[in-house]
């Protein structure tokens, strides 16, 4: 199957970082959101990424607007019908997502691939809500989309061989590292890095060490880019919150269970770097 068009729900962090790679790689992009404003902000953080590249030397101007003009901002789910791949990149939200995707099954045709970019939601649950669970699959790419090279391929129980395969090119086409991975919670990645930081809000309340000495121990002692607490701001504390109460519910184990810590700040409003603060402040 060739992908030359992918359409895109959602115009936030991972929608347009998507959209930017796949325009980068000369795919047309159809990157759809609820207002023309949101779809505005998209568009605009693209541009500033691309431009971020142009000062570094790494693209040209021509390749900076050669991409901008293969992504066509809208707010109609009508626009994805030239697409062969829909990526639904919304928000963490089974409801949320539901109601997307069985607005974009009911418009594309059935040949048309549909995947989610979810990081923790059962893809074999979401393919059931689609009359097309074969050719439905988990493409779950990691923050910041044009740096970092992994996604995780999902195979929901219903993925057809033939599914998974052209979105397994598709992942290599765009310069990614693909694996594959079956349906369970968090999947592989996410399914070891959000308990991790769980423990260290369990480390930080239990007053082990100081946040500043926490991060540093896993940097220098692992060899991580960043510690697990500065990592939290980043993702956002109620979304490490959220996974970790997806993995409760799902797997029904009590090591899984949030550190009343990290709840206390999610609480308190304090969701990390997008709030301007967190376990640290920005």
């Amino acid at each position: 199957m060739s992908i030359k068009t992918v359409g895109i729900i959602g115009a936030g962090t991972m929608g347009n970082g998507i959209a930017q790679l796949c325009a980068v790689s000369g795919i047309d992009v159809v990157m759809v959101d609820i207002s023309d404003v949101a779809v505005a902000k998209g568009i605009a953080t693209v541009s500033g990424s691309l431009e971020r590249l142009i000062k570094k030397e790494k693209i040209s101007a021509a390749d900076r607007d050669a991409a901008l003009a293969r992504i066509k901002g809208s707010t109609r789910y009508d626009d994805l019908q030239s697409a062969q791949l829909v990526i639904e990149a919304a928000t963490e939200n089974y409801e949320l997502k539901v109601r997307i995707l069985k607005q974009i099954d009911a418009i594309v045709a059935p040949e048309v691939i549909i995947a989610s970019n979810t990081s923790s939601i059962s893809i074999t649950k979401l393919a059931a809500v689609t009359g097309r669970a074969d050719r439905f699959i988990g493409m779950h790419f990691f923050n910041p989309v044009p740096l970092m090279a992994l996604v995780e391929i999902i195979r929901g129980l219903q993925t057809s061989d033939a599914t998974h395969d052209a979105v397994q090119a598709m992942a290599r086409a765009l310069g990614k590292t693909p694996i594959t991975v079956k349906n369970s919670p968090g999947f592989v990645v996410n399914r070891i890095l959000v308990p991790m930081i769980n423990e260290a809000f369990f480390v930080l309340a239990e007053g082990l060490a100081t946040p500043e000495d926490i991060d540093a121990g896993m940097k220098l002692g692992c060899n991580q880019p960043i510690g697990p607490l500065a990592l939290a701001d980043m993702v956002g504390l109620d979304v490490c919150l959220a996974v970790m109460e997806v993995y409760l519910s799902e797997f029904g184990d009590s090591k899984y269970r949030a550190c009343p810590l990290l709840k206390e700040l999610v609480a308190a409003g304090r969701l990390g770097r997008k709030t301007g603060r967190g376990v640290y402040s920005y």
